[in-house]
């Protein structure tokens, strides 16, 4: 089982690698992968979350403890290393400030922008590695003389979309150990290396949350203003705990109910403090055809492409693949109009296009999304 490290020109045991290790299974299989394969392998865990501030809810000594066992069985030595304050300050700021304003934000995107693969990369380099190896399911291809952003394998894992900022030229020190293989291939090596994270279940949800109550996490840091539930007539059919909490065609935790199909949230009014309502999943009100976009971010400066351009986009992790077609590009803003009707589409998520290159799919970037529709109900007026 191999891959190429973009642009190697050492032979493996001449090529230091710092493997980025969180304590789960999948950059604990990255470093057995390049230990087998002769590479210098180093582990290397990082911590991002102050936990005596938040009683332990990162877990992060139980997270080192497993680094600490898999790089043991390895033979392989480990660092802590601590970006704290950087996180606060990049990352954890951000995610308040957009719910403040009325948004649903993705800070895993911010992450791997301001702390992965940045101040961790550089430090990674700083330690001596030629590459920074991450358990990220995704691939580091190179077409035509680049190195290209390629989605993983296994399509129900493939993590591009939380990638898209990354930079070409950062490319050329990363690896994807694991981005050509399933992930129930990833738990048999882990189970073939007999490693102490082999039956460790998958994170998932924001780490710094961890377990705990959303809701109750936010109160600890957004004063929330209790408002009301309106339907699109502006009549009020029931009270909210505070508009932060709910995003675009939000259907649980609505606290609504009565005779009739359930409630979807359609819009928000954040200057009046109201959370707009439906009955149905299939409302109008869901849907949109068309989209404008900024805070553009190609992979590939060099990328170029004739408008209009027909790619494919998601605007939601897990979504499937949309045909879609690039209409204008006017300095940072992007309009996208889309084969098919788009539901629940999300203001300050972020859209993210695909295009076939060699028979690969690549991640060419994204952007933020900054306005949606008009929806299917407001063209029927």
């Amino acid at each position: 089982m191999s891959f190429t490290a973009p642009n190697q020109i050492k032979p493996n045991e001449e090529t230091t690698v710092i493997v980025g290790m969180s304590g789960g299974v999948d950059s604990s299989v990255c470093a057995a992968l390049l230990k087998e394969q002769g590479y210098n392998v180093i582990g290397m865990f990082m911590k991002n979350w102050e936990e005596e501030d938040e009683f332990g809810v990162c877990q992060a000594s139980k997270e080192y403890a497993d680094v600490i066992s898999v790089c043991e069985k390895l033979d392989i030595p480990y660092y802590s290393v601590e970006f704290v304050k950087e996180y606060k300050e990049n990352v954890f700021k951000h995610f308040l400030s957009e719910y403040e304003a009325g948004f649903t934000p993705n800070p895993d995107i911010l992450c791997n922008r301001e702390i992965k693969f940045k101040v961790f990369l550089d430090k990674a380099i700083e330690l001596g590695a030629d590459y920074l190896a991450t358990g990220h399911y995704c691939q580091n291809t190179n077409l035509s003389g680049e190195n290209r952003l390629v989605k993983g394998n296994d399509p129900g894992k493939d993590q591009t979309y939380f990638l898209y900022t990354m930079k070409e030229e950062k490319l050329n020190r990363i690896i994807f150990p694991i981005g050509h293989l399933p992930k129930s291939e990833v738990r048999a090596l882990a189970t073939k290396y007999d490693l102490a994270t082999k039956d460790k279940k998958d994170s998932t949800g924001i780490c710094f949350i961890g377990e705990r109550n959303f809701k109750n996490f936010l109160s600890n840091y957004i004063a929330l203003k209790p408002g009301k539930f309106e339907n699109l007539k502006g009549e009020v059919v029931g009270s909210h705990t505070g508009s932060v909490y709910y995003t675009m065609g939000q259907r649980k935790g609505l606290g609504l109910g009565g005779p009739g199909e359930p409630w979807f949230v359609v819009g928000k009014d954040i200057e009046r403090n109201v959370i707009i309502v439906e009955r149905g999943g299939e409302h109008p009100a869901l849907y949109c055809d068309e989209l404008w976009a900024d805070e553009i971010s190609w992979v590939s400066a060099d990328f170029k492409f004739e408008l209009p351009l027909k790619c494919r986009a998601k605007v939601r992790y897990r979504q499937a693949d949309q045909d879609c077609t690039i209409e204008s590009i006017d300095g940072d803003l992007i309009h996208v109009t889309f084969a098919e009707s788009q539901r629940a589409v999300a203001v300050r998520q972020s859209i993210v296009f695909y295009l076939t290159i060699d028979e690969q799919e690549v991640c060419l970037g994204g952007a933020m999304i900054s306005k949606s529709g008009p929806t299917h109900y407001e063209q029927s007026l």
